[in-house]
């Protein structure tokens, strides 16, 4: 099992475009709601599936995606109702390049976490992120609004960024604050 620190780094590695640090809103809850979650499986096939997401994140952080899509492959064969392996899956997919791939196995950890906990979570926050670069604002807006409500700040500022009149709010503070600074440009 990995320790806060390597779940930290790991979280990092997967989702690089996350603030530092930004997995849940009370982490201790999303933990022992994904623990309590986890003891429904056998211990000795939990462990197994476990080691095999570890190798997966460690393949993945050294550049071996396809090994690390393999190891989470065998961690769903292992474990196929588990969510967190179909969320690490998916983002070793998309780091292929398989959007399509990527988004099925989001659906399917959203689907088996109920959007709760720290896999449930973090399918939301990409789900939201790979909707929105397909340009499905309205589709991002509902993930990212499930995710901040149970605690991501990285989904809130998703949230405003997709506001359009936060946009234009901020477009304009942007203009006074250049204008403060450079007063004798002329305006445009």
């Amino acid at each position: 099992m990995c320790t806060p620190n390597d779940s930290a780094i790991l979280h990092a590695i997967f989702n690089p475009s996350a603030p530092f640090g930004d997995m849940c809103g009370d982490k201790n809850n999303d933990i022992q709601e994904d623990q309590d979650l986890d003891n429904r499986f056998p211990a000795d096939l939990l462990e197994k599936a476990q080691k095999l997401e570890l190798s997966g994140m460690i393949a993945a952080e050294s550049g071996d995606v396809k090994t690390a899509v393999q190891k989470f492959s065998e961690a769903i064969a292992l474990l196929p109702d588990r969510p967190s392996a179909y969320n690490n899956r998916a983002q070793a997919l998309r780091l292929e390049g398989d959007v399509t791939g990527a988004l099925q196995d989001l659906n399917h950890a959203v689907e088996l976490s109920k959007g709760m906990g720290v896999a449930g979570l973090q399918a939301l926050v990409q789900r939201g992120l790979i909707s929105r670069l397909k340009g499905s604002d309205e589709a991002a807006r509902e993930d990212f609004q499930r995710a901040a409500q149970l605690g991501s700040d990285f989904a809130r500022q998703q949230l405003v960024q997709l506001n359009p009149y936060a946009a234009l709010c901020n477009r304009m503070l942007r203009d006074m604050v250049q204008k403060l600074q450079e007063p004798d440009m002329p305006e445009g």
